[in-house]
């Protein structure tokens, strides 16, 4: 990928970024954010070098490029081991498929659900029903100790 096809977030050429437009204050941290267009761009050339793994990864985190910041934490703590149920994970991934666009993302989500199953590593199902309405909603944490 050329320099000049390479863009942020908000849309920014990597020449955009210099330190003259950061102390102008003509920039902001969301224009050093990467693109999901960057992101797939370098997905596909990890998996032209071999590197299908990296590439797998670089793609789901194309997908979560649209969302916050604070509910990609939530997702990676709702990850943890011993921190949700099953249905919990489950719920959560329905929601990254249908509600946020991020398939690929929902399908890891569903096989760390399983893995954790088959490990037992997941989170007792007391208070379950609480934490499955609370991660539909958006909130995987709601009810985690």
């Amino acid at each position: 990928m050329a320099k000049n096809t390479v863009r942020t977030a908000t849309g920014r050429t990597l020449d955009d970024l210099n330190i003259e437009a950061v102390r102008a204050g003509e920039l902001t941290a969301e224009d050093f954010r990467i693109s999901g267009e960057t992101l797939r761009h370098q997905a596909e050339a990890a998996e032209a070098a071999g590197y299908w793994q990296v590439a797998e990864n670089l793609r789901r985190a194309a997908e979560l490029t649209g969302v916050s910041n604070q509910e990609v934490f939530d997702i990676y703590d709702a990850l943890r081991p011993g921190r949700c149920t099953y249905d919990n994970l489950t719920a959560l991934a329905d929601r990254l498929e249908k509600g946020l666009a991020a398939p690929l993302t929902a399908a890891f989500v569903r096989e760390a659900a399983e893995v954790y199953q088959e490990r037992g590593i997941l989170r007792d199902s007391d208070s379950s029903a609480k934490r499955r309405m609370s991660v539909a909603k958006g909130d995987p944490h709601e009810g985690a100790s």
